[in-house]
């Protein structure tokens, strides 16, 4: 029994270092995969190290109203005469506080809910799945402009809101994940020799759907930020927290547009937008890695060139 035990541990442990070389290896070779990376690790170091690097404070007023970009301010002030830039640097790091707090909370709900479903089927999967369904068929910036004008302008409830319109999407696909792992015959085994729930759960379940959670989360970091960003256009976000979704909110209620002040907007719709192509592109990376059908996708044409037949090489008549 323990020999049986063992095996479909050391198999679980061999699946499960096999898939994290899978990602170590589409992150080296795939161009795209590093540089999404490389983009993320760039903000999350500009948020760590915002307090320092800031060149001037977002609460004093420094420059004229919407003076254009100099040598000084390089990206120019605001309608409050505050330097975009440090605005910029202080508001990243608000909107990655709430895109990485709401997602975390997303991803514990959501996969533990699809493994709860997924591994215990019957009632639990069908009430359980019941409420994931009316959640996916919900308008996402609708049900969250609801939510958020009946709790309140507030960064937490911002988390609150965006943690309960993503974690239905990653229940599914978590829960489609366990009910394939589940019939495995080292699953089977270990159940038949009286591995408990947990046991399974823990030592075989988890390290098989961990990875596909991983590429999930990466993902949803990127809709985090874009849902925080609309809430706080559409003025449903704390107004004295200054995010990036603030700062796009603030330019256009104060007419930056017809006064031609486009260095208060442009900059920071392109940092928002830098950050989510690099979540999708590496997300999208370790997803391909750990699905191989999706890797036909990226087959070059240098893989379909027509061979010579045998016998009939290049100089054969």
């Amino acid at each position: 029994m323990s020999a049986i035990a063992t095996e479909g541990g050391s198999l679980t442990g061999t699946v499960s270092r096999a898939r994290s070389g899978l990602i170590r290896q589409a992150i080296i070779e795939r161009k795209a995969a590093a540089l999404g990376l490389g983009i993320i690790v760039f903000f999350v170091v500009l948020a760590v190290a915002a307090p320092l690097i800031a060149p001037y404070s977002t609460t004093a007023r420094t420059c004229a109203v919407f003076a254009p970009p100099s040598g000084s301010h390089w990206l120019g002030c605001d309608d409050g005469g505050i330097d975009m830039l440090s605005e910029i640097i202080s508001g990243g790091r608000i909107s990655l506080i709430i895109g990485f707090a709401a997602t975390l909370i997303a991803m514990l709900i959501g996969g533990g809910v699809g493994i709860l479903s997924g591994y215990f089927g019957r009632w639990l999967d069908t009430t359980l799945m019941r409420i994931t369904d009316y959640l996916l068929v919900i308008p996402d910036l609708a049900f969250a402009m609801v939510i958020a004008d009946v709790w309140g302008p507030s960064l937490s409830h911002v988390i609150g809101v965006i943690a309960i319109l993503e974690w239905a999407t990653t229940a599914r696909i978590i829960r489609a994940q366990v009910m394939s792992v589940k019939e495995r015959v080292y699953i089977k085994r270990a159940r038949s020799i009286g591995a408990s729930h947990l046991r399974i759960i823990g030592r075989h379940i988890l390290p098989q759907v961990g990875p596909l959670l991983m590429a999930n989360t990466v993902l949803t970091i990127a809709v985090a930020i874009y849902l925080e960003t609309a809430l706080a256009f559409l003025g449903l976000e704390d107004p004295t927290t200054t995010t990036w979704g603030t700062i796009l909110e603030h330019a256009f209620d104060r007419a930056a547009v017809s006064a031609g002040a486009w260095w208060a907007i442009v900059p920071d719709g392109i940092v928002i937008t830098l950050l989510i192509m690099g979540c999708f592109l590496l997300g999208q990376a370790i997803e391909d890695a750990l699905n191989p059908r999706l890797r036909v996708a990226h087959l070059s044409s240098r893989r379909w060139a027509l061979r010579p037949l045998a016998g009939r090489g290049p100089g054969a008549i």
